[in-house]
């Protein structure tokens, strides 16, 4: 496994233009029935509660206030589906876990919702797992990976708050989460580092992005 990939110049533009347009709230999910016709392409992120999922959504659309943001863990507890017009991309952004002050029936249902998505949604062409750099890879995480791994839905770390750390650190942490990831069966072979305050890897990401679009 890598740790780096390269973008072409042309991978990169394909990225901005992605996201060059205007991004839309669509719809938010509770229950199977609710979703969206499946039509097109889906890509999620999923983390901790707090691990900076909105913020970076944000960021990625360049609209500062498309995901919700909040100091409250567990603040999203419904799939949120995004998109832009003329663009075959839809963005899921799903339920933070790891928030203990969620009342256990709520979790469970929350569990419930995302493997039944997971495992019956033909359209979903990658999760985006977001890891915080600054504390790396938790047991909770991996118990995401594991719901990942048994839908056999390919998903790929994004390691979130890279700016907090210095380069030498961050390069530690990119091996580590290699090194756990090399296990995972459905787990993409690289990691992108990112900074919703700093706009770091942001490019990167919107070509990752762009290459499955481009894909189908």
């Amino acid at each position: 496994m890598s740790s780096e990939k390269e973008y072409s110049a042309e991978q990169l533009e394909a990225g901005r233009l992605l996201f060059a347009r205007p991004w839309e709230f669509i719809t938010s999910v509770k229950e199977m029935h609710q979703l969206p016709v499946l039509d097109g392409i889906e890509i999620a992120f999923a983390g901790r509660s707090n691990v900076g999922k909105s913020s970076l959504i944000n960021k990625l659309t360049g609209k500062k206030a498309l995901a919700r943001t909040s100091n409250t863990p567990g603040r999203t507890q419904m799939l949120n589906f995004f998109g832009a017009e003329h663009s075959m991309l839809k963005i899921v952004d799903m339920p933070g876990y790891g928030y203990a002050e969620a009342p256990k029936g709520m979790v469970d249902a929350w569990t419930s919702l995302i493997f039944d998505y997971l495992r019956g949604r033909s359209t979903l062409r990658r999760v985006f797992s977001l890891i915080d750099s600054r504390h790396g890879i938790k047991k909770n995480d991996l118990d995401a990976m594991a719901i990942l791994d048994k839908a056999a839905v390919p998903y790929q770390v994004v390691l979130t708050k890279a700016d907090k750390l210095k380069p030498g650190q961050l390069q530690r942490m990119k091996e580590e989460t290699l090194k756990v990831l090399a296990k995972r069966p459905a787990a993409h072979p690289e990691v992108i580092a990112t900074s919703s305050e700093k706009g770091l890897g942001m490019d990167d990401l919107r070509a990752e992005i762009a290459q499955l679009v481009s894909y189908g």
